[in-house]
Formats: structure tokens, sequence, C-alpha cells
């Protein structure tokens, strides 16, 4: 299908990417030059969503089985994105298969059986699973197609007026785009796509109602630029009916809220809380310019109450947004609270209703009836996910829904809404479709079809298992060096969302950078905690708020060990100061965590971190020793006050020398020659520190030095499900210090 291409493009939304040097490197390399192309229209938002979208080649490669060259399409593997998509991320099929299932198709009620055939068309040793749009790459009569979901294509095809737009924009642009009318992705799709393609000589692009775009070229490089040209003239036209369409949703009726940062920290724990009932979820806020323009305008509930149109956009933000009728003028904070609370419960009972009125006797479980979005009038957007990075994404999707609907009402020429709707296949199917100032939302009945299709629930099903703390949020305090350094580092590896807080506030940023290595960045973030300073842990209780929408424990293995004066006495000013970290900051670290703990409203843990000091009565640490025994009723007290949904346990360890702050080279000299061990001033400090370790094991019963590790496995523990009815007690982690025994 030859098609006449400009070899550049002019662009004003969009970049053309495209680098022959880099290009070049590839040679013939037809899969390596896919997976380049996808790169590049997967790296801006505008032109595909987050895992959204799709693109194919088809090319000759050798037959494992008769050495000779054949046919092949490699297409975007189920689940994949294609701005981070690997040459090993694409099925590999053959295309003769893939054109001879048509004979084995048995109708529109039977589309399903035909993704079982997928992997037995699969090429060689490729087992990388193949989408549901497999088919309608292979039966588009080009060698190298592109399916995308750019919001300006998807404001044309979810207009009342779509049809008649698109006849208008390729009179414009002079382009044979043409329009199909919607139906679920599958095979049926793929013969409708095929037959449009055929019977249309010179078409170069097809526009799926409700949908997304199709477009193709002949070689890789027209391929590319036929998707940012077609995309790029798309956001022209869109663009000049929004330059002359009024305010955008209507106009505004309530303006972004100054505080809004603060007033966002102040309901995430309650929302969040809320939004869990069923399990818990991650949470990202925006204040973007778009999600507060849409939040606070006069259509936002009625357009967010019909829902998304494209697929890829319902399935992560669910069939509608919870819309919270807040108005900031005549109600707080706490009015706020209980607003949401009452909204959610009305949302559950309504997606009950609404999986009740669809569902049939093969429909997957009811997966959860709390939304994914929440929209409030003054702050913006609230997206909610399995983890950060979902969370996010789904925000950005509700945002090009955003976008999808502000290009619909802009393309609206006014007049009553039109009794057949381009969507649908048949009249008699417009009715199912519901508008709103142009805008046209995926019928109910679709929308359930999609999102409790048997396909998905088998991607669902694919997924690996969850970590055992994902969806868990920590607020690990003296994170930036040794038992906090562990701790951070263990909860990360076990799918924990954590904010490492320290006084050392770049330790705290090197840890978070470590710990992200085992999990992801988002998943991880640091800042600044003054023990001494009830402001300062406030915001660093803010802070984790606002970056993951709550709190399911805090660990704290912040201390100071002073060091008494050749007297042998301490100071005044050494003493108050070890009981304001050790002890007093320990209180009103709770303090300033337990609004957020109790408007959430979820189980929590809190680990603090005593010592085996605190029952060894000794000379020269007193202060020390002293505010470590406060700490242990302090655990117990703390466990009466918080239960019984939070629960307060602490660890003593005998002395951890290792990566301890509170064991600098010099006190470890010291040490070394107070116990008459030999060493050497030319003797690292971790070595240095081993020989002292290595003595202070000889006083337990087993003989090992207390690692890091060892303290930190016990936090761990205590931070973990497995402990749930455990709570107000100090576990020993002291290789067996018999001094130690309680009596």
């Amino acid at each position: 299908m030859a098609i006449v291409m400009p070899q550049t493009t002019d662009t004003v939304h969009l970049q053309d990417l495209w680098d022959e040097k880099v290009a070049a490197s590839f040679g013939d390399d037809q899969l390596s030059l896919l997976r380049y192309r996808s790169n590049l229209l997967g790296a801006d938002l505008r032109i595909t969503n987050f895992g959204g979208g799709n693109t194919s080649s088809k090319f000759e490669l050798l037959d494992p089985f008769t050495g000779k060259p054949v046919r092949v399409m490699a297409v975007k593997g189920s689940g994949g994105d294609l701005g981070s998509i690997a040459n090993s991320g694409f099925a590999l099929l053959y295309q003769d298969r893939l054109e001879q299932l048509k004979q084995l198709y048995r109708g529109e009620a039977n589309e399903d059986e035909m993704v079982r055939y997928y992997p037995l068309s699969a090429f060689g040793e490729n087992k990388v699973a193949a989408s549901i749009d497999t088919p309608l790459h292979a039966f588009v009569p080009a060698p190298h197609v592109d399916h995308l979901h750019p919001d300006w294509a998807i404001a044309i095809a979810a207009s009342a007026n779509g049809r008649a737009k698109l006849e208008e924009f390729n009179a414009k642009f002079g382009r044979k785009i043409q329009w199909l009318p919607w139906q679920r992705p599958g095979f049926e799709l793929a013969l409708q796509l095929e037959k449009i393609v055929l019977e249309n000589p010179g078409c170069d692009g097809v526009l799926l109602g409700s949908h997304g775009l199709f477009t193709w070229g002949d070689t890789q490089r027209e391929c590319y630029l036929n998707s940012i040209r077609t995309i790029e003239q798309m956001g022209k036209f869109v663009g000049e009916h929004r330059k002359k369409a009024g305010p955008p949703f209507g106009g505004a009726k309530v303006q972004p809220v100054v505080d809004r940062q603060a007033i966002a920290a102040a309901i995430l724990p309650a929302l969040r809380g809320i939004v869990s009932s069923n399990r818990r979820v991650i949470g990202h806020y925006t204040d973007h310019e778009d999600a507060l323009e849409f939040a606070g305008s006069e259509w936002a509930s009625e357009l967010g109450g019909l829902g998304t149109s494209c697929p890829d956009h319902f399935l992560r933000t669910r069939i509608s947004p919870l819309f919270v009728d807040w108005h900031p003028q005549e109600e707080n904070v706490e009015a706020l609270k209980a607003l949401i609370a009452e909204r959610a419960e009305t949302y559950r009972k309504e997606y009950a209703a609404y999986y009740k009125d669809w569902a049939t006797d093969d429909s997957p479980k009811l997966r959860d009836s709390n939304p994914s979005v929440v929209v409030i009038p003054g702050l913006g957007i609230f997206g909610f996910g399995k983890n950060k990075k979902e969370a996010r994404i789904t925000t950005e999707f509700f945002i090009n829904a955003i976008h999808v609907m502000a290009g619909a009402n802009a393309l609206d020429e006014g007049g009553e809404p039109p009794s057949s709707y381009p969507q649908a296949r048949h009249p008699e199917q417009s009715s199912q479709f519901a508008s709103c100032h142009n805008y046209v939302a995926l019928p109910r009945s679709e929308a359930f079809r999609i999102e409790y299709w048997a396909l998905e629930e088998a991607k669902l099903q694919r997924m690996p298992a969850e970590a055992e703390f994902s969806r868990k949020i920590f607020l690990v305090v003296g994170g930036g060096s040794g038992i906090g350094r562990e701790v951070a580092l263990s909860l990360a590896a076990k799918g924990a969302h954590i904010v490492v807080a320290d006084q050392n506030v770049e330790a705290a940023g090197s840890v978070a950078v470590e710990a992200a290595t085992r999990s992801s960045s988002e998943s991880v973030a640091h800042t600044h905690m003054d023990l001494t300073s009830a402001e300062s842990m406030a915001a660093a209780g803010k802070f984790t708020v606002l970056q993951f929408g709550g709190l399911d424990g805090a660990v704290n293995t912040g201390a100071i060990f002073p060091v008494a004066g050749s007297d042998g006495q301490f100071t005044e000013a050494q003493w108050n100061k070890t009981f304001a970290i050790n002890i007093t900051g320990n209180y009103f670290l709770l303090q300033e965590l337990q609004w957020i703990l109790r408007d959430q409203r979820l189980s929590a843990s809190v680990v603090l971190t005593s010592s085996a000091n605190a029952v060894v009565p000794k000379g020269g640490s007193e202060a020390y020793d002293v505010s470590k025994s406060a700490l242990n009723h302090l655990i117990r007290e703390m466990a009466v006050t918080f239960g019984p949904l939070v629960r307060v346990n602490g660890i003593a360890p005998a002395t951890v020398v290792a990566g301890s702050t509170m064991f600098p080279r010099d006190r470890v000299m010291n040490s070394l020659r107070k116990y008459n061990i030999d060493f050497a001033e030319s003797e690292g400090t971790e070595e240095l520190r081993s020989k002292l370790a290595d003595f202070y094991a000889q006083r337990t019963l087993t003989r090992k030095p207390i690692l890091p590790s060892d303290c930190a496995n016990a936090i761990v523990w205590l931070a973990s499900e497995a402990s749930a009815k455990t709570t107000g007690h100090v576990i020993p982690v002291d290789g067996g210090l018999h001094e130690a025994f309680l009596r």
C-alpha cells in the first residue's frame, strides 16, 4: 500500500525525533528499527499513553524449520509499553498462519476463542504473549502499522459529530482517513479494519470511533512520519476549534485553592483509607493546571459521570471518577473528609449495581468497587493504584481523558444531540451511547465487556504475585546509616514504598538511591528529619503523605550515645540532648504521625529501637542507658494508646558497631585501647569496627557480632503481618547477652 509521504513533516505540537544516523546503525534489522520507532512514539504521552498503543512490522526471517525466508510479523507484546519496550518485548508470529485464522473464525459471538491460536502462530522460540490487537495489525495490508491513542484523535473519535468532523479534517489537510464505528478490540474489529482499508483505495489511516488511530507506511520511517504528521494535523484541527470555543467545560465554578497542597496532605490519609476498603492502594496527587481547570468547572460532575471513551483510558480510570462536590469557600477540611466518605459509599453502591446489571454467569468476580480517580474542585485530581507508578499513570490517563473531553466539547457546533451517533455500528445501537456537550462516552455495557473481559482477566492472572510489603508505605527515621539503612534496603526489596529520613539529608538521599535499585525510583523518596524538632517531624509526615498517600508503618533507629568526660560525668547539655533525641524524640514522632494513622483507619506498625543497655546497669553510659530504659516503657505506653489498629513494638540490640554513626573512628580506637586490643593506626575504620565487634561478641552466648542486618531482620518482622498479634514488646537482638536477661 504505497503512501506518498514527505521526507519530513512540519510540526508545531510534536517533534520529528527520528535520527537517520541512529536508524542507519541498525542496518536492515527490522526488529531493531521497529523498537526504535516504538520508543520514539512512546516518548510523548500526547501520542500514546503509558502501556497503550501498539506497533508492528512485517518482514522476512529464516524459518528455523526450512531454513528459507518466511514472512513474519513482530507486534508489541501484551502489557508492553512503547516508550520502554526492548526487542525482546515483541511477539513474533508467522504471517501466513495469522491469515489462515480467517478460515477458522466462527463469527463475533465466538471471537474470543481466536486468542488461543496466537501462541500456536508463534515464530521460532518466541514466547512473548501476543496482545488482543494482533489480528488488527496482521490484516492491515501494509508492512508497518501504528495503533495509537493521541488525545486529539480520540477527541474527534469521541465526538457526537465525529464523522462529520473527520470529513472536514480530511478536506482541510488533503487526507483520506476513514471512520470506523466503535467495535471492541478483537478479531471482528480486525476484519472490519481490513475491509475498510481495501474498499477505500488511497486510504492513509483509520479513526476508530471512541477508540484510537491506525496509520501505516511502506518503511519504518514512512510509518513514523505518517503517524506524527496525522497526530500533528489533528492537533492543529482540534486546537483551532478550541481557540474559537468558549471557556473549557462551561467555565469555572470553583477557583483553585491557594493552599491546596496543605489541604491535599490533610485529606489524603482519610481518602486513602476510604478507597482502600477492599485492599490498600498507593496515592498520587496532582494539581496540574488541566486537572484544576476540569475539577473546578461547571461541567466536571456531568462529564466525569459519563466516564471515559477510549478503552485504554477506561481500564485505568474505571467506569468513572469519584467527583466530590466540595465548596471550599463554605466548607472546611473536616467537612470535606465527611463528604468524601459519604460520596465514596454512594460510589461503591452504584458500582456494585453496575456490576450486577451487566455481569453474566461466566463473568469474573467483582474486583473492587472503589474509584481509582477522585476529582475535587479547588484541589485537583487524586489517583490510586497498587503502587506509586500505577497511581501516577492512572492520574495521567485521566488527564488524557480531560484533554479528549475538552477537544470534543470544542468541536461542538451547537444544536440538539444527533439522533444517531457515528460511534454506533447500527442506528439502533445509538441509544446505548450517552453524550454531554458533544462528548460521547462508551456505553456501560461495552465498558463492562472490556473491564470484565475474560481475556483481560487472563492478563491479570498472568501478573506476578505481589511482594510482601506491596501497597504499604513506611517512614524510616535514621535511615541514612547503620540499622536504618538496612531496614530501608530490606523493606524496599520486599516491595514497600519508603521515605528515608535522616538528620544527614545527603546520607538519606544516598540510601534512597541504593534502595531504589532494589525496587524502583518511584517507590522511594527521602527527606530531612531532626528528632529534636516536632516541626521537622510533622514536615516529614506531610512529605510522606503527599508522596504516597498515607502511612502503614514507621521505624525509628535514630539515637545518640554521648561520651562522658574524663571525670566520668555528663554535662547538663549532654544529658538533655540524649533524652531529647532518644526518648522525647520518639514520643513526639508518634504524636506527629498519629493523625495520619487515625484518619486512615488501616492497620499499621511502629517499631522503635531500644538497647540491651536499657536493662544492664553499668557506669559511663548512664545518659544513654536510662534513656533507652525509658523508651522501653514508652513502647508499652504507646501500644496501649495506639491500639487496636496500630501496633507499637521495639528491638533491643546489643552493641552494633558495624556501619554505626555512634561508633566514629575515634571512639572505636579509644574502646580498643580501653580493652587492650591490638590495632594499627593504618587500619581502615570498618576493619577497626570489626575487631571491636568481635570483642563484644565474646560476651554473648552465641559469640557472634550483632550486625545491622540482624536488627533489620527483626524490625522487618515486627513491621510485617507475620507479627500481627504482637504489640507492646521489645525483642532482644543481642546474641544471647545473659546480663540482659529479664528478671
